[in-house]
């Protein structure tokens, strides 16, 4: 404002209120790289079922070493791993905004987690973002649900996956490769089970339910996860019930043996990347 407290000229008040916008929007997409990464867009149809389980029943550990891994978990049973990498550089290249800007242009393959669908269907990421990206329907449980996990082209991706610090341990004789993902809160795979990994949520909340080797869930292969946790889960004994845990976006991996059963539940829209050791 002039001295005196006088109007301001008309070209000076537009280049006062464009910087004032200009601030303003460098500090809501400052604000979302942060914290949400610019993902979470909830809309109407978001499942109430959605609220965070807070009891965790995997073990988290911090500084553990090798032979410690090894010893107590890598054959036995499942681990959240906390504080051995530093993926901030990762998590800042996977905000909503900069992977739109990379990759918008990129096809990427959907899939289907149901057990009995090979559905695949190709687009433009973009157009996955901004149109596919929703909530999963509570109406439609039953229902296939599309979304990126897995079918990735590691050459046009390699920019990206070349910024993550995957968890320093391996087993012998396994060789490691990446799926990353984006999917829509109230989505996730069903029960099932392969070689052993590591999974890191970037943006989001994941919650996983395992169950060992030698104890079979109680599951329909082609109904989501959201399904089993609504109708089958409220009727399970304390013993029957899996081991559970609910990942938060940050500095933690959970790491699941070779052949237990899992199954996982976006909690919100959720970026994450698994390391498979195969």
């Amino acid at each position: 404002m002039p001295r005196g407290g006088g109007l301001m000229a008309p070209g000076a008040r537009l280049r006062f209120l464009l910087a004032v916008w200009t601030l303003a929007v460098l500090a809501r997409r400052s604000a979302g790289e942060a914290g949400d990464g610019g993902w979470q867009r909830r809309g109407p149809g978001a499942p109430a079922a959605l609220a965070e389980e807070q009891r965790c029943a995997v073990e988290r550990r911090a500084d553990l070493s090798y032979s410690e891994f090894v010893q107590h978990y890598a054959f036995s049973r499942p681990v959240i791993l906390q504080g051995l990498t530093d993926n901030s550089r990762f998590r800042a290249l996977c905000s909503r905004e900069r992977l739109l800007d990379s990759f918008g242009d990129n096809v990427v393959r959907l899939s289907t987690a149901n057990t009995y669908s090979y559905r695949k269907v190709d687009l433009p990421f973009q157009e996955y973002v901004e149109h596919l990206l929703y909530p999963q329907d509570p109406t439609s449980l039953g229902n296939d649900t599309l979304y990126f996990f897995g079918d990735n082209n590691f050459s046009e991706w390699a920019s990206l996956f070349q910024h993550y610090s995957p968890p320093p341990f391996s087993l012998l004789g396994t060789t490691t490769a990446y799926s990353f993902g984006i999917a829509g809160a109230g989505s996730g795979v069903p029960f099932h089970w392969h070689g052993p990994g590591f999974s890191e949520v970037i943006y989001g909340r994941k919650r996983w339910f395992l169950y060992p080797p030698e104890k079979t869930p109680e599951f329909h292969p082609n109904k989501t996860t959201l399904a089993w946790l609504q109708d089958v889960y409220p009727t399970l004994t304390s013993s029957a019930r899996p081991l559970e845990c609910t990942v938060q976006a940050g500095e933690q991996v959970l790491y699941f043996p070779d052949r237990w059963w899992h199954a996982t539940l976006n909690l919100d829209t959720s970026v994450f990347i698994s390391t498979f050791l195969s």
